[in-house]
This record gives structure tokens, C-alpha cells and sequence, in this order.
């Protein structure tokens, strides 16, 4: 295979990240794989060679370009949980945006000049309005936020004094599963709400905490724009092809535009999973989460001729629901 066609990606034995190595290899792509394992899985790294080790380490990202002769990037690897990070701020510098400078020298030193980036919705911090654009204002209320954006900055930077061809693509919330690839959401600890109704759904924890009911939404819990991981990865290599292409640079929101409330979405696990209702709990809000997140993504779709085929909150919920029911039958056999 051409060397142009090789494609290193960070993280990729993570959640999205190795939905986005399968959507790679099956577009006729060469991924080469990095993790160090430290959230990702070594049961989802199914698709193209494994290197194992950090983002940070600059000798084996040198001598993973050298070797593997990738002139192009999809960088996920980071961590990722917000309330951690503002007990550890160290920690999500120093990995997100200090190891990400790394892998921008490695890829410097080694001619690539291609590079996705994972960033997040974090970027913005308490939005304005309700569907958020690009050009909202980026004022993270978390080290986790602020790590993105700064990532964000190097990029534009490397670009202006370097030449690399760069996009961001911000998350909202990412979410579903692939049952028939094995793929699926599992983090530890998980504080993602779709797989935490599932685990009160099983029986796998005795609730689900519901966040704050007093907000000004229509059954007064927050709403969120909930995106399948499938559509996620098909925006990663339709963003890669866009770079390849001679694109102009940018950052993206990656949404469906719409969203669902916590109460909907227990709703729509209870549809999947035949239960008449989900185990909850309701608690206060947490402090400095939002009523509302929804994406603005018409630029990606403009862009990147990319529009959700799988978001639906139902065919995301019932994915989920398959693949994770499948994990518990198959622990409960060993």
C-alpha cells in the first residue's frame, strides 16, 4: 500500500478511536495504531498494526514515523474526564496539550503534514445560545476545555509558521456502539449517561443519579446533542480526505443539531431494553453544566458533504443496549 495511505492513529484502541481505525481500513486506509492502554482496550485494536506506548514518548513517535512512513495523523489519545480535571489540572495539560506538542514535533521531523484532531465542545464552556456555532465564544470552564482549545491554538500556529494542514473536530456528545464490529463504549470509571442507564437498566448498579430537574427545559432535566460513534468515525475520514485534498484548515462541530433530555433518553433505554421504566435517583445539578448543549453543524456538513446516517436516539440507544446486554452474557459465562 501506498505509504500516503497510512494513516497513525493516537488512541486507537479507545472508543472512538477504534470505530475511526475500522472506518479507515474499510475506506482503504493503512492505520497504524498507538495506545498505551491506559482507557483504551486491547479487545477493540482489531484493525491495522499496534504500536504500544505514549503520546508523549517523542523517541517511539520518531521511530513510529520512521518506520511505518505515516504522513498523516488522527490524534485522539488524551484524557477526558472533566471533573477529574479540575482536581488534577497538571495532569490534562501535561498529557493533552503538552504530549500533543510532541507528536506536532514528531510529525514535523518526519514530513507529515495531515492531522485530525479529537477535540470537544468543551472548547466553549457555559454557551449563549442554544444551537452553537463555530464562532461561539471559546471560554472552557475546565481544565479539560481549556486543554482542548489550547491544542486548537498549537494547531493554527503549526500551520501559519509550518505549513500543517489541520482540522478540529468538536465533539458533542459521543455515544452508541458497533455490536457486530465488538465495539462499544466502556470507560473506567464511566460518567457518560447512556451506558450509566444501561448499567441501572441490567442491574449492574442500582440507579442512575439524574442531575438537577429544575432546569428550563420541558421535563426540566438537560438537554444534550447525542452523536453515534459510526457517525463520528465517517466525519474523521471524510475530514482526513477533505486535508489530503488541498481543504482549507478548520474547526468543526460535529452534532446532530437537535437534542434529548436525560428523561428521554431513559425513555428510549427502557424502549430498547423491554423495561417499563429505568432505576433513578434524582440529585442536584452539578455545578456549571448547562441546560443546554446543542451543535450548530451546518459548517460540517457544508464542509465535509457529512450528515448523521445513525443519531437517531433510538438507533443509538438500541446499539448500545446490543452490545452491552452481549458483554454482560458473555462475562457472565466465564
Amino acid at each position: 500500500m501506498s505509504e500516503s495511505m497510512r494513516v497513525l492513529v493516537t488512541g486507537g484502541a479507545g472508543y472512538i478511536g477504534s470505530q475511526t481505525a475500522k472506518a479507515l481500513a474499510e475506506a482503504g486506509f493503512e492505520p497504524v495504531v498507538l495506545d498505551d492502554f491506559s482507557s483504551g482496550h486491547r479487545w477493540a485494536a482489531k484493525w491495522g498494526k499496534l504500536v504500544e506506548g505514549s503520546v508523549s514518548d517523542a523517541v517511539l513517535l520518531r521511530k513510529t514515523f520512521r518506520e511505518s512512513r505515516a504522513r498523516s495523523v488522527i490524534h485522539f489519545a488524551g484524557v477526558i474526564q472533566v471533573g477529574e480535571s479540575m482536581r488534577d489540572p497538571h495532569k490534562y495539560f501535561q498529557i493533552n496539550t503538552v504530549g500533543t506538542m510532541a507528536l506536532l514535533e514528531a510529525m514535523r521531523e518526519a514530513g507529515a503534514r495531515n492531522i485530525v484532531f479529537s477535540s470537544s465542545a468543551a472548547i466553549y464552556g457555559n454557551p449563549i445560545k442554544v444551537s452553537i456555532p463555530e464562532d461561539h465564544p471559546a471560554l472552557p470552564v475546565s481544565p479539560y476545555g481549556e486543554s482542548k482549545l489550547m491544542v486548537e491554538r498549537l494547531l493554527q500556529w503549526y500551520g501559519v509558521a509550518y505549513g500543517l494542514q489541520w482540522m478540529a473536530l468538536r465533539y458533542f456528545n459521543a455515544c452508541g456502539a458497533d455490536p457486530e464490529a465488538g465495539l462499544g463504549e466502556a470507560h473506567h470509571p464511566e460518567s457518560h449517561l447512556i451506558p450509566l442507564v444501561i448499567a441501572a437498566t441490567l442491574g449492574q448498579r442500582s440507579n442512575v443519579e439524574v442531575y438537577g430537574t429544575d432546569y428550563p427545559t420541558p421535563d426540566g432535566t438537560a438537554i444534550r446533542d447525542y452523536i453515534h460513534v459510526v457517525d463520528l468515525a465517517e466525519a474523521h475520514v471524510k475530514a482526513l480526505r477533505h486535508l489530503r485534498d488541498g481543504g482549507e484548515s478548520c474547526a468543526l462541530n460535529l452534532g446532530t443539531g437537535s437534542g434529548h433530555s436525560v428523561r428521554e433518553v431513559m425513555a428510549a433505554v427502557a424502549r430498547a431494553s423491554g423495561h417499563r421504566s429505568v432505576p433513578s435517583r434524582d440529585v442536584p445539578r452539578r455545578e456549571g453544566d448547562p441546560a443546554s448543549l446543542v451543535a450548530d453543524a451546518s459548517r460540517a456538513r457544508r464542509v465535509l458533504d457529512w450528515i448523521p446516517q445513525h443519531s437517531s436516539i433510538d438507533e443509538i440507544v438500541a446499539s448500545a443496549w446490543k452490545w452491552h446486554a452481549e458483554k454482560q452474557r458473555l462475562e457472565s459465562r466465564d
